[in-house]
């Protein structure tokens, strides 16, 4: 093995661990699995803006604890007919 390959494993690896710590794409990952009912319960527009701000890592998590503060959401849902 010459140094060249070592030193891109040694980077590999190093990257790796620098990702495995951070894993904000678990936030995306769990707003995106409620994208379809938070469309469907707040409409297309307020839905999405609403699920790209919880998908956001400190955006997100900034908001849920003001809504939980709050008692309601920020984007109310669309009145039922």
């Amino acid at each position: 093995m010459s140094v060249s390959q070592m030193t891109v494993r040694l980077g590999q690896r190093s990257a790796l661990k620098r990702l495995g710590r951070s894993l904000p794409w678990i936030g995306v990952a769990v707003a995106v699995a409620g994208l379809f009912s938070t469309v469907r319960r707040k409409g297309l527009i307020a839905g999405s803006l609403d699920t790209a701000l919880n998908a956001m890592p400190v955006v997100g998590s900034v908001k849920s604890v003001a809504e939980t503060l709050r008692g309601r959401d920020f984007i109310r849902d669309r009145a039922s007919a």
